[in-house]
């Protein structure tokens, strides 16, 4: 049974929450702030974590950062802020997916179960394969990425993502087919987190993000990781 860790401040919420993932053969811890919620994830080690952005001792994307530098949980934003930013900012720190309020019970837990697959998925071990593309090595089994020989820390998602693009170096891949590699769920804006996460593997690898050498963007189309 998977154990989800539902932060928010609002009890009808977490109530309602609670009761849909039960139902769904969750198992379900709750935290009503930040401080609460870091605690009960390094004591827990839920599988994971759906985060309110707005906390009554701090915003949850701060919760977000502290999370991604020990662990990479899979991480579901529920906020009620409606600018498109604030959701993007928070793709490009690491979380993995968003909600908005009011949101529909039974679409959180349907997104609930496509993140966690996307995470199993990605961790599995049943192959051992290598990726070899310019100065980027990813061990796929292990999720271990490394660029110059120097590791780097990737969530599930970005990892996914980059394995993607470095299989078939030169290959244009859209927005809409990267989602479909890391099996992620279409919505509203959703190809823009695309874009997040790009953002956030070129801070990562490239030796200057501002003028990316491996992960390139076709205009109009989508992207590609370099020819060798």
């Amino acid at each position: 049974m998977k154990t989800i860790l539902l932060v928010d401040d609002e009890p009808k919420i977490l109530q309602l929450a609670r009761d849909y993932l039960t139902r769904a053969n969750f198992s379900v811890l709750t935290a009503h702030d930040g401080k609460t919620a870091l605690a009960t994830a390094r004591v827990a080690k839920p599988d994971l974590i759906v985060l309110d952005l707005g906390l009554p001792d701090g915003d949850g994307l701060d919760v977000t950062r502290a999370l991604r530098k020990e662990s990479d949980v899979p991480i579901i934003m529920l906020t009620a802020r409606g600018e498109e930013a604030d959701k993007l900012i928070g793709l490009e720190i690491g979380a993995d997916d968003y909600i908005t309020k009011p949101f529909s019970p039974k679409e959180l837990v349907a997104r609930v179960r496509v993140v966690l697959r996307r995470f199993d998925a990605a961790h599995e071990t049943a192959r051992a394969e290598i990726i070899r593309a310019a100065d980027v090595t990813l061990d796929v089994p292990r999720l271990r990425a490394t660029v110059n020989g120097r590791a780097v820390e990737l969530t599930a998602t970005e990892f996914h993502l980059l394995a993607t693009l470095a299989r078939e170096p030169g290959r244009i891949f859209t927005r809409a087919q990267l989602l479909d590699a890391a099996r992620g769920v279409a919505f509203e804006s959703y190809e823009r987190a695309i874009d997040a996460h790009i953002k956030n593997l070129r801070r990562k690898i490239e030796p200057n993000p501002r003028e990316p050498r491996y992960l390139l963007m076709v205009y109009g189309v989508g992207y590609k990781f370099a020819d060798e």
